[in-house]
């Protein structure tokens, strides 16, 4: 199958690439930076520059890879998120102006299916842990907009006729590379003694390993129904347990206990959100509809061997 895979050179698509490769698939990686070609023929794919928010270069790149299947990892998320409006704005014209160009390359290179990353920590307090809980639409400050932006990549996805839209929330990842890694930017934070808890903790964390994530995608490139499916571990995590867990691990000092108002004013809303309000994902419907069978069902587990 020829599948392309845009973004393919961040945290879940080098090991998605790998899997695909592996499973026969002929694929194509397309990267904003030159300096990642080497490794995405490394890998045994084709590398192809791209950027999202060019219309008419997606068009021309897609409609020239011809691809059955397309897989939408398209972020600006590498870099320090201590301001987090101005760290998600980019992805967030990524999530509405890239999947709109990139749904319109879809149609014109006859691809058949379009599986894209969402984000399944956005739900509004209160609703239900699957996903037919309402979006945090009014969300405050960046919290309301980023939400914004992914429902709107979602329908793109969802309702382009002719298209199997395919839309994986993946939780919290965490593994080499990510924020929730060694040396990444969470972990030292802990480490440093620099992450309170919120309030009571009581912010309920989807997490997912990041090899679970890629086993996944291969799964939904492949088979199952369209849709959107929540990727989360089994146990959600309450931030009053999984902080102090990690700290341990990281032989870090106990983190500190701070309010909502304290919170908010030294981090931002999106500490009160979630830290002590981020309602729990079910990922019952991926096991059922794309054979989703976690290799870390628990983050204690998966901490433990990520930072062993």
């Amino acid at each position: 199958m020829r599948v392309f895979v845009a973004g393919g050179t961040g945290v879940i698509g080098r090991p998605l690439v790998q899997a695909l490769v592996d499973r026969g698939h002929t694929v194509t990686v397309s990267s904003r930076r030159r300096d990642n070609f080497r490794f995405v023929e490394e890998l045994g794919a084709s590398p192809v520059m791209m950027h999202g928010l060019d219309g008419a270069e997606v068009l021309r790149v897609i409609v020239d890879a011809r691809p059955q299947v397309i897989v939408n990892l398209m972020t600006a998320l590498s870099g320090p998120s201590r301001d987090y409006g101005t760290w998600l704005a980019l992805t967030n014209r990524l999530r509405r102006e890239g999947t709109k160009a990139l749904m319109d390359a879809a149609i014109a290179a006859g691809s058949l299916r379009v599986v894209a990353q969402s984000a399944s920590f956005m739900a509004q307090p209160g609703g239900p842990p699957d996903e037919s809980a309402p979006p945090y639409l009014d969300g405050p400050g960046p919290i309301g907009s980023h939400v914004q932006a992914n429902i709107e990549a979602e329908k793109m996805v969802l309702d382009t006729p002719e298209i199997e839209g395919v839309v994986l929330r993946y939780g919290f990842l965490y593994g080499d590379g990510t924020a929730i890694g060694p040396g990444g930017e969470l972990a030292t934070a802990v480490k440093a003694g620099e992450m309170p808890i919120v309030g009571d903790g009581a912010g309920r964390y989807p997490f997912v390993h990041l090899h679970d994530a890629a086993s996944v995608t291969v799964q939904a490139v492949e088979a199952g129904s369209p849709g959107v499916y929540n990727i989360v571990d089994d146990e959600p995590a309450p931030q009053a347990e999984w902080l102090p867990y990690l700290a341990r691990i990281l032989q870090a000092p106990p983190p500190q206990r701070v309010s909502e108002d304290e919170a908010e004013k030294s981090i931002g809303v999106q500490a009160v959100y979630y830290g002590n309000r981020l309602p729990a994902a079910s990922n019952a419907k991926a096991k059922s509809g794309l054979g989703f069978a976690p290799a870390y069902p628990s983050w204690r587990d998966g901490f433990r061997e990520v930072f062993g």
